[in-house]
């Protein structure tokens, strides 16, 4: 039994059928079955009844004070969790289609929170990978396990980007173990040797601790204040916790920030130049807009600029951009 509910039965959340499928095929069927109730329950079964009879949209609502980090919050319904990863997920962002004469848009940034990693830490690895333009990933892979970068098999790259997003997470070498499949004397190793070949990071996460520690807060690139109400506990795994959520609120609560001042400045500027264009959608990182196609040049070419303007960082910010009849296609 690897864990147990609170009335002490044996456990089957996902955690624990993650770590079973590793050995067994029924807890991964298991894990499928709810992966698609869990789509069919949210989303295929409740969208069509959600559509407002006067628009003939689905319109979501989005809250401004309900996450931690300051990023906004979509409800009634949530798009902002649909599965990209999956192609079922995929073929439910494939309904949201743009009306006649029109296109979506979609603008995301890339891998925002490692590149403001890097601009808090001042890491000069990070910040030399940035600007060379070179996949993060598959530089930190090449650090990590010593290697030239175009030696860097598919499988290290992978261990790699779930080193970089797990530790600005505040991963620790347990959770890294369990993620990766592997001993936990191994995944210490693991960031033993990123913190070595990245030690600006390490600096940074250290001292976030004690600034916590000290104020109570800690605070975002734009100085907008978050507060770690545990940092002080006398017991340890709430302090853990705390910590673990001061080292990654300057990320994500930057993230936050900065897409809220491109969402912004874009509404100032469609605004000014009296476009159709509509921004529709916020997903974390991306923005989505339904957009004319007479204005589609103008608009794909400015917006990648308005987002990367939004501020201005050691490293620089990137936004990708999609066109498409459908969300699926735009992104």
């Amino acid at each position: 039994m690897l864990k147990k509910t609170p009335s002490g039965a044996p456990s089957t959340d996902e955690e624990v059928l993650d770590r079973l499928a590793l050995d067994y095929p029924l807890p991964r069927l298991i894990l499928d079955y709810r992966g698609l109730a869990k789509l069919k329950g949210t989303y295929t079964d409740k969208l069509p009844r959600m559509v407002d009879a006067k628009t003939g949209r689905v319109h979501t609502r989005y809250l401004q004070a309900t996450a931690v980090t300051g990023r906004l919050a979509s409800s009634d319904p949530n798009l902002q969790n649909i599965p990209v990863r999956t192609a079922e997920g995929r073929r439910i962002r494939a309904c949201f289609v743009a009306p006649p004469g029109h296109a979506l848009v979609s603008a995301d940034y890339s891998q925002i929170e490692l590149r403001i990693m890097a601009h808090l830490s001042r890491d000069a690895g990070l910040a030399r990978a940035f600007a060379a333009g070179e996949d993060i990933h598959r530089a930190t892979a090449a650090e990590v396990f010593g290697v030239e970068p175009a030696a860097v098999t598919a499988e290290q790259r992978r261990y790699a980007k779930v080193i970089n997003f797990g530790l600005i997470y505040g991963m620790s070498a347990f959770g890294l173990a369990r993620e990766l499949g592997i001993e936990r004397a191994a995944a210490q190793g693991f960031i033993d040797r990123y913190f070595a070949r990245y030690p600006g990071v390490a600096r940074f996460m250290e001292e976030t601790r004690e600034t916590a520690r000290e104020r109570g807060y800690v605070e975002t690139l734009f100085g907008r204040r978050m507060w770690a109400t545990d940092i002080r506990s006398g017991n340890a795994a709430r302090r853990a916790g705390a910590e673990r959520a001061a080292i990654n609120a300057p990320m994500q609560g930057s993230a936050a920030d900065l897409i809220k001042r491109a969402m912004i400045a874009l509404a100032r500027w469609l605004d000014e130049e009296r476009l159709a264009a509509k921004l529709i959608l916020q997903v974390h990182d991306e923005l989505v807009l339904e957009v004319p196609e007479r204005e589609l040049e103008r608009v794909r070419g400015r917006l990648p600029e308005l987002m990367c303007g939004a501020a201005e960082l050691a490293v620089p910010l990137v936004a990708d951009v999609g066109v498409g009849a459908n969300w699926d296609e735009a992104h």
